[in-house]
């Protein structure tokens, strides 16, 4: 099923690279990859976490990479040398190669990674510069013509 944004376009600007997005989210949903699992939570107001299911996985079978606003981890099993390979009767444990990506939005920064029982947890940071936090401005009154932007009184 696809969705007209077209409406939204007409009421928005500097939008376009998020409704790229979401069109290339809607589009994909039926083929995106499942395995390996992860979860994505919000740890404190302006922290995330990104947990992934790395069993069977080494620290040196992993990488993590951000590039612009994408945060992408790779898993690539090392080979094994043929006399060092055990006897597998079963395998369920699945060690095939994968990249998962995830779209970071603007001032969303990689804070660290770890490793514990089986999981990749990457930690998430969204840092508001300072031009993008909200600020007061008061508007003059009986023709004086005196602004009050963050805090500070001039004249103009």
């Amino acid at each position: 099923m696809r969705y007209d944004i077209t409406p939204l376009l007409r009421n928005t600007v500097g939008f376009d690279r998020l409704f790229s997005m979401l069109d290339q989210v809607v589009g994909g949903v039926e083929t995106a990859p499942t395995y390996p699992p992860y979860n994505i939570e919000r740890t404190d107001e302006n922290a995330y976490r990104i947990t992934v299911a790395v069993a069977g996985f080494t620290e040196e079978d992993l990488s993590i990479e951000v590039k612009e606003n994408a945060l992408s981890i790779r898993g690539e099993k090392q080979p094994i040398a043929e006399d060092a390979k055990p006897e597998v009767l079963y395998q369920g444990i699945a060690a095939r190669s994968f990249e998962r990506r995830f779209q970071l939005a603007d001032g969303v920064l990689v804070k660290g990674a770890s490793m514990q029982n089986g999981l990749l947890h990457v930690d998430l940071i969204r840092e508001i510069p300072e031009a993008k936090k909200p600020r007061t401005i008061q508007i003059a009154t009986d023709g004086a013509s005196k602004k009050v932007i963050a805090g500070e009184s001039k004249a103009a």
